[in-house]
């Protein structure tokens, strides 16, 4: 991810952006067009302050406090898939080629938090030095077993979608920066998507849909706690409302129906408690 991707980013939400930098739109577009794009690559400071100028202030802490919480969290993903393209016995083809997708996703996701973190002048959250990929030992054969790989990385991708939503409440009034962690956070959905369809495919969960189901449907106890929290995904009652005494086709609307609809937010204590067994704070 690059300053001018970014610019362009900026664009689709904000289409007066380049007025907002410079009343002389054409200008500065045909100037973000020039030939030695590469070389702006290296100037996230000079973006920081134009973002500064444009917006008429300086990035809220509590925006920049987000954005380190989701890099830690994608470094941590990122080197999960990084080490599991390699090391796990995932068959050849596109199932592999589907794991190494999403490695390079989370990657791009680290390095975009990391540029617009540092271009709002605040120094990105150092990853850890190395990460515990059983989470003390509840997954000894992670790396091992192609099963156990594609549980644990639906329990990542689910928990991450629920991270995300979990913080965007703190984003309201920065639409920048709310548009672009909602980009992530459909991605990410897309990644639990993807693997909870390899499970079934391959028979480890056969009767798994896209979307979680009733609360943990992961068919592992031991991570009940991922889809808990103060509003599981058990949840039935949204607004007020509950679900499932509405009318349905048929009679009224399931509890599978009901939490399939619906997503539900983890908060960030929630989250940091539920990765801390694989090393990550």
């Amino acid at each position: 991810m690059n300053i001018i991707t970014i610019l362009e980013d900026i664009e689709k939400v904000d289409g007066e952006v380049y007025e907002r930098l410079n009343p002389r739109r054409k200008a500065m577009k045909e100037f973000f067009s020039f030939g030695s794009k590469a070389a702006l690559t290296a100037i996230p400071f000079g973006l920081g302050a134009m973002l500064n100028k444009a917006y008429g202030q300086s990035v809220p802490a509590g925006v920049i406090n987000v954005l380190q919480y989701a890099l830690t969290l994608e470094h941590f993903e990122y080197r999960f898939y990084e080490r599991g393209a390699t090391l796990a016995p995932i068959p050849a083809g596109a199932e592999k080629m589907a794991i190494e997708m999403i490695r390079d996703s989370e990657k791009k996701h680290v390095d975009f938090l990391k540029t617009v973190i540092t271009a709002a002048g605040a120094t990105p959250v150092a990853e850890k030095a190395a990460y515990d990929f059983t989470a003390m030992g509840t997954f000894p054969t992670v790396f091992t077993s192609y099963a156990t790989f594609l549980a644990v990385a639906q329990v990542l991708e689910d928990t991450g979608v629920r991270a995300y939503k979990g913080r965007a409440g703190e984003l309201l009034g920065q639409k920048v920066y709310l548009t672009a962690a909602l980009g992530i956070h459909a991605i990410e959905a897309r990644h639990a998507a993807k693997i909870r369809y390899m499970r079934r495919v391959n028979g480890q969960a056969p009767d798994i849909k896209p979307y979680i189901t009733g609360g943990n449907d992961t068919g592992i106890a031991a991570v009940n706690a991922n889809y808990g929290g103060a509003t599981p995904e058990s949840n039935v009652n949204q607004a007020g409302v509950t679900i499932t005494n509405l009318a349905g086709v048929g009679g009224n609307i399931s509890v599978s129906s009901a939490t399939e609809a619906f997503d539900e937010p983890l908060t960030a204590a929630e989250v940091l408690a539920l990765v801390a067994p694989f090393g990550v704070s």
